[in-house]
């Protein structure tokens, strides 16, 4: 196990208590960009972004994949945007098996698939089980966003880019699902018995095999029935804190500056992020996007010499607590994919944040993760997987 820590204060702490925070190198993989786990399991998934999804059980990297596309994926594009993005589990996993993959197809297509786990073996997904529930067509190798994650209102959202032309309006367009955060339900089965619809007769990007919440803020409305929130640039990562109940969204900037929005789940509901008329609090066309129908980022920080925007999870791993003059636990850890640099943030009552810097960085920080237990995991496209942990003494 490889280990990097930073000191924390130099004051006493409480007996045993810990000093230190470390980074816990889990495993190494090809190209990892995703971490999650199923409700009700022990095993942890890993995505490569050359189409395999691997499983750590008891510490150990299984030598069968979980699910293996690489022949259906397409991985070369520019700037490592494209590839296998992420896997969602779904809420009553222990009882239907059921998990979402999104990747890039050979046509430059966002696809979201679902499939079932082989019965009795929860580690291999059946193949023959795959459903297509969407697919995006994306206009260039660029910004195509990937994050699948169910919310705490148990539908699957999944945040798209705006497809990557320079300051393109597309995020705009409500008639567009690129540079959105889509809230669906997965699966259509349920849709008379718990407020979902059957998604709109509109002109489709592709095949559609789920339904819309009926309260989507556009269902009825001008603008795709699947949309939550719009004016996003490229939404990498997302998360939820069930615990507040705020979204936490990390926007990759373009030129000028990364941004970080967190506001309440309610809220994002309908919501204009502001992309391509605004970058950070800087106002690309004047007079475009009015300030005032847009939401104002929590945190926006300079492009150079960061590059791109890691968006993670508010802390709740109860082991980080009382961490010697660096409390972090409630805090929003996020970091930079150029730099490695890691940050810890909150949200002020003013609406003002306050940010932390870690001493250590991850280079090519590429996710974080989070398990049943609230532990965070940084995972850097270069291979390793890190785990964030508390230590008595430096190591």
């Amino acid at each position: 196990m490889a280990a990097a820590a930073i000191g924390i204060s130099e004051r006493d702490e409480k007996p045993l208590g810990p000093k230190f925070l470390t980074l816990e190198r889990i495993g190494r993989f090809d190209q990892p960009v995703h971490l999650a786990q199923p409700p009700g399991s022990d095993l942890l998934y890993v995505v490569e972004r050359p189409g395999r999804v691997r499983v750590i059980r008891d510490g150990r990297t299984l030598k069968l994949p979980f699910l293996d596309l690489r022949g259906s994926v397409e991985d070369s594009g520019h700037g490592g945007e494209q590839g296998m993005r992420s896997i969602a589990f779904a809420p009553d996993y222990q009882e239907s098996g059921l998990s979402y993959i999104s990747y890039t197809d050979r046509r430059d297509t966002m696809r979201v698939l679902e499939y079932r786990h082989l019965r009795g073996d929860e580690a291999r997904a059946d193949k023959a089980s795959a459903r297509l529930v969407l697919s995006i067509p994306q206009p260039t190798p660029q910004h195509h966003g990937g994050l699948l994650a169910f919310g705490p209102d148990r539908y699957l959202y999944l945040g798209v880019g705006d497809g990557g032309p320079w300051r393109d309006p597309r995020a705009q367009d409500k008639r567009l699902l690129l540079g959105k955060l889509l809230r669906i339900d997965p699966l259509t089965q349920r849709a008379t018995s718990d407020g979902a619809t059957e998604a709109g007769d509109r002109k489709d990007d592709g095949p559609r095999e789920y339904t819309v919440p009926r309260d989507n803020p556009f269902v009825g409305k001008p603008g795709r029935d699947e949309i939550y929130s719009y004016g996003l640039r490229n939404p990498w990562r997302f998360s939820f804190d069930p615990a507040t109940g705020l979204i936490a969204i990390g926007d990759v900037g373009d030129a000028m500056y990364e941004e970080v929005n967190i506001l309440p789940l309610r809220k994002a509901r309908g919501a204009n992020f502001g992309w391509s008329g605004w970058e950070g609090n800087y106002e690309l066309t004047p007079g475009a996007i009015p300030r005032d129908r847009t939401v104002r980022p929590a945190l926006a920080y300079p492009h150079d010499p960061e590059c791109a925007v890691t968006g993670g999870y508010v802390v709740r791993d109860p082991r980080l607590s009382r961490i010697a003059g660096r409390e972090i636990l409630g805090r929003y850890i996020f970091g930079d994919f150029c730099t490695g640099r890691l940050f810890a943030f909150r949200l002020t009552p003013t609406g003002r944040g306050e940010e932390r810097s870690f001493r250590f960085r991850v280079p090519a920080l590429a996710s974080f993760g989070e398990d049943r237990s609230g532990r965070i995991y940084l995972i850097s496209q270069n291979g390793p997987i890190y785990r964030l942990d508390p230590a008595r003494k430096r190591r």
